[in-house]
């Protein structure tokens, strides 16, 4: 419901939507192309994508993440013990959580065409982490492309994109390996697979190799400067009004 509510809340034509849909599913395969820990490294073309089976309204084959199993670990410890561990270790700037309120999809305000818990997580987030300006502060993002009109949103939620703008901005590029705000840079959900309980940490992963700049030369992103170096995590469950959203935030620098 959410893709068909955006195009009319915003005035996207049905061809327009299709095709920014088809783009992210695109663009995701060929990051996941490019990471040998993928579940699926192959690209597919957006014509193929356009193109499949539909599932669920316009939603088709290639709009809907696929589920894997896997796991993942990572080592935490105290900031000022960082360096007994690494020369280049990676801070915490942020952890926020949000949940919603339990009304699930019967409070009749609400239009689809945003998520009220990530939102709120986002402004969360950036206020822990001291970000006052998400696209300029932060280099990449790792969220959670359950499916492609999801990652659609969250560009918005997340204040990456004004609102109603996200789609064209998708269109353009911005979102792409090496386009101005590079988002699932290793495949995301979509391609590198839904592990579940791992997704959080592989997101992470992701995030620790594009910031020390130790991503496979295919796939490492040009964004990241000295004024430029914070990383973002997003993950979801359930849906709007009964979500429950988390935001972490990373960068290279102390305090």
């Amino acid at each position: 419901m959410v893709a068909p509510a955006y195009g009319e809340k915003y005035n996207v034509d049905p061809d327009d939507m299709r095709q920014a849909l088809a783009h992210i599913a695109e663009k995701n395969h060929y990051n996941g192309a490019r990471n040998p820990l993928a579940q699926f490294q192959k690209e597919v073309s957006a014509e193929a994508i356009r193109s499949s089976p539909r599932i669920a309204g316009d939603l088709g084959v290639f709009d809907c993440a696929g589920v894997a199993d896997g796991a993942s670990a990572v080592i935490i410890c105290r900031a000022e013990d960082a360096h007994k561990y690494t020369d280049k270790p990676l801070y915490v700037k942020a952890l926020s959580f949000v949940a919603g309120n339990g009304s699930g999809l019967t409070d009749p305000e609400y239009d689809y065409t945003t998520f009220p818990e990530i939102a709120a997580c986002a402004i969360d987030a950036y206020e822990q982490a001291g970000v006052t300006n998400p696209s300029a502060e932060i280099a990449m993002a790792e969220v959670h492309d359950c499916f492609t009109v999801t990652e659609v949103v969250l560009m918005e939620d997340l204040l990456f994109s004004e609102r109603g703008t996200s789609w064209q901005e998708v269109l353009e590029g911005r979102f792409d390996l090496h386009g101005d705000m590079p988002v699932n840079c290793d495949g995301g959900l979509k391609s590198f697979g839904h592990p579940v309980g791992a997704s959080g940490l592989r997101m992470i992963y992701e995030a620790w190799l594009q910031l020390r700049g130790e991503a496979p030369e295919a796939r490492q992103i040009s964004t990241i400067t000295d004024d430029r170096n914070l990383a973002l995590t997003h993950n979801l469950g359930g849906y709007p009004g009964e979500m429950v959203s988390f935001i972490a935030i990373f960068g290279p620098e102390l305090g």
